[in-house]
């Protein structure tokens, strides 16, 4: 899930910055972390041309488009488009990638140490790390659960999901109900895509193996009343109804706590009573941690909030730092903001647009996130688009799209903005010709 993507606005007061306060010496911005704000924000500052040297850090060679992962795990979408090289990305961008692992901040020092032993000193910092997977205390989650984060979780996950169905073709009894039970802790927008994705792609894969699709049972664990808590009523009530409609309906267990998680088994406190849940596959989808790196800051406690991110000023800086710029889960403004892709994209491009200013000797703008709406995978090419349409400054209205027009207005939302323009452009050339050639029917 995601907001559908939108330019942030960025209030203008142009103001000119002192001669003594504009930044002479030219040491390196750094970006760690090529998430959306980090990639975005690197991208953005190439196209602004900004003259600074810039290096993006991140440990991993390529950047994960979050979003579209449910597409990767299915087949439904090329690799190549989920999941590009930074290298790639940044050829001819002016901007210089670095895989490393971050070990160390030192705000106090401008300094950032990696793995590799290499060091540098920074004369403007964009902290875009995002945040680690949380457990919540549960006891065994973390050793007995799959992660869905990258497309390495992905692979994972395909794999295990290939074997059990292969598995439970030869097995009987409790052993083969385990085999084909799925389940996913968490009803948040992750939890629910992912079963919405799940339920209709496992009944293909176990069909294909000759074995029941009756047989399969993916259930969704939700310690709250509902699915989806902080979105509409009328989005919860068409997610709740697509699961329903899956190939295997979706069971819903809610008001319903994980209290342990141990091989194969997950113990449940549900009503009062404890029960248990025989399950070979259980996906962890509750949410995210603070970055350890982020927790080990030096900063006052009053910059941050109750749950350790980093509050930020108007203008995407540190309130104690002000040439340390932020974004994504790792931080929180006056006005809190869903930890979406929309809202890192955003803030990638007014980071980008805040540096460059100061670097013209300009002060920095403030900056206000834009939500257009809500995309969400319901199925296999199925969406639903819940948008938020503005007509002439009238007060927005909610229009939702869903079924296979939902799908094709997410996925062309997606693929419009892979990075940069050439891929833009090759990527929906080739999507389109397959929905509208592949979807005739005679």
């Amino acid at each position: 899930m995601s907001n559908i993507m939108t330019e942030p606005k960025i209030l203008d007061k142009t103001l000119t910055v002192p001669a003594p306060l504009v930044e002479v010496q030219k040491l390196p911005a750094l970006i760690l972390g090529g998430g959306f704000t980090g990639l975005f924000t690197a991208l953005n500052l190439s196209h602004q041309h900004y003259q600074t040297p810039t290096i993006l850090i991140d440990r991993d060679s390529k950047f994960i488009f979050k979003p579209l992962l449910y597409e990767f795990l299915s087949g439904e979408m090329d690799t190549r488009y989920i999941c590009p090289r930074y290298d790639t990305l940044l050829h001819r961008s002016g901007i210089e990638f670095i895989q490393d692992t971050i070990e160390s901040i030192d705000l106090q020092q401008r300094q950032v140490k990696l793995a590799s032993g290499l060091h540098y000193n920074y004369g403007k910092l964009v902290l875009a790390l995002g945040g680690v997977a949380g457990y919540c205390g549960v006891s065994g989650a973390k050793e007995y659960t799959l992660p869905f984060s990258t497309t390495e979780d992905a692979v994972a996950l395909a794999k295990h999901l290939r074997d059990c169905l292969q598995r439970a073709t030869q097995a009987t009894g409790i052993e083969k109900q385990t085999l084909l039970t799925f389940a996913i802790m968490g009803g948040g927008c992750t939890g629910i895509e992912l079963a919405a994705t799940l339920a209709d792609l496992l009944p293909n894969w176990y069909a294909a193996l000759g074995g029941d699709i009756t047989d399969l049972r993916v259930v969704v664990i939700q310690r709250g009343q509902q699915i989806l808590k902080g979105h509409r009523d009328k989005l919860r009530q068409t997610a709740q109804t697509a699961l329903q409609e899956r190939n295997v309906a979706v069971e819903l267990l809610l008001e319903t706590e994980v209290v342990e998680v141990r091989p194969n088994t997950v113990i449940l406190q549900r009503n009062n009573h404890s029960e248990e849940l025989s399950a070979a596959t259980i996906i962890w989808a509750m949410g995210t941690a603070i970055n350890p790196l982020i927790a080990k800051l030096s900063i006052p406690e009053a910059s941050r909030d109750k749950q350790g991110r980093l509050k930020l000023t108007d203008t995407l800086q540190l309130l104690d730092f002000p040439e340390v710029f932020a974004g994504g889960d790792c931080t929180v403004m006056e006005q809190p903001l869903p930890a979406t892709a929309q809202v890192a994209y955003q803030q990638g491009a007014a980071i980008a647009h805040n540096l460059t200013a100061i670097a013209e000797g300009h002060l920095p703008q403030p900056v206000e996130i834009g939500l257009r709406g809500i995309l969400l995978k319901l199925g296999l090419d199925e969406s639903v688009a819940d948008l938020d349409v503005r007509v002439m400054g009238a007060k927005p209205l909610s229009y939702e799209v869903k079924g296979h027009l939902g799908h094709l207005i997410r996925q062309a939302a997606y693929v419009d903005l892979l990075p940069t323009p050439a891929r833009n452009f090759k990527g929906t050339i080739e999507w389109l010709a397959d929905e509208l050639f592949n979807s005739v029917t005679v």
